[in-house]
């Protein structure tokens, strides 16, 4: 694996191992939601805390069988409101017990399943609460950048008051050019690049911004894997930063 940035920070290596850890979690989820994976787990749950309460039952057992422990939660906690309110409770109900669990009619399993969610390194509200603050964080820091660069630019929030669905951080309104390549639009992933989450964004986003808006720059603020930075020609530039070497046209003009 080569990737486009030589020191590699806490945030980046951190970035990495979730996305990892993600990748496993999918790969296995399946075994646990079988309904006798749920069963067992809810049976264990009772005999754990009948023996203590006090114990973190459903986290040791989330690390046992090797499952995110907010996942593990939200397993145990869907099977107990199932089996009290006899009805299979919504995904909304369970996201917001999840959230805050002092909603859930039961002490001893609030108490675990907070538990689960403030040790949960990767899945949960917490850590949803976190990505949201550390996306919004780069995207200002973004801002200030174009800002100070004196670049015209048009805001997501712009964008989506005007009917658009999909859409980039900022827009140019006047195109720049960035090593030799002319972007219209740049994204802001406050994350690690690496194949799968690519090929997603991609997919999902950024060829929807090509389409519309034309050529971008994309920045992985905690790098990538440089071999993923194969479409600058067909108009989708990756970086890990902001880059330095930005061309306006007034600066093409002058230099007439």
């Amino acid at each position: 694996m080569c990737l486009i940035t030589v020191d590699q920070s806490q945030s980046t290596l951190l970035s990495i191992f979730s996305q990892e850890y993600q990748k496993q979690i999918k790969r296995t989820h399946a075994k646990h939601h079988t309904a006798e994976a749920i069963e067992t787990y809810y049976q264990r749950y009772l005999n754990g805390v009948m023996k203590n309460a006090a114990a973190p039952v459903l986290l040791d057992l989330a690390n046992e069988v090797d499952f995110a422990p907010s996942l593990m939660a939200r397993i145990v906690l869907e099977r107990f409101l199932q089996e009290k309110e006899q009805a299979i409770p919504s995904k909304t109900l369970i996201s917001s017990m999840l959230r805050d669990p002092s909603q859930i009619p039961d002490g001893v399993l609030a108490n675990q399943v907070y538990q689960c969610t403030v040790n949960d390194c990767c899945y949960g509200p917490l850590v949803d609460c976190i990505k949201h603050a550390v996306g919004h964080e780069h995207e200002v820091l973004l801002r200030e950048m174009l800002l100070e660069k004196n670049l015209s630019f048009i805001a997501e929030d712009q964008l989506r008051a005007k009917g658009y669905d999909k859409t980039p951080d900022f827009i140019l309104e006047v195109p720049v050019a960035v090593e030799g390549h002319i972007i219209h639009w740049i994204e802001s992933k406050a994350s690690f690049g690496d194949e799968s989450s690519h090929q997603a964004y991609l997919q999902d986003q950024f060829w929807s911004y090509w389409n519309r808006f034309g050529p971008g720059l994309v920045i992985y603020w905690y790098g990538f894997i440089e071999e993923l930075d194969c479409h600058r020609e067909r108009g989708i530039l990756l970086k890990d930063c902001f880059p330095t070497d930005i061309v306006t046209l007034r600066h093409s003009m002058a230099q007439r």
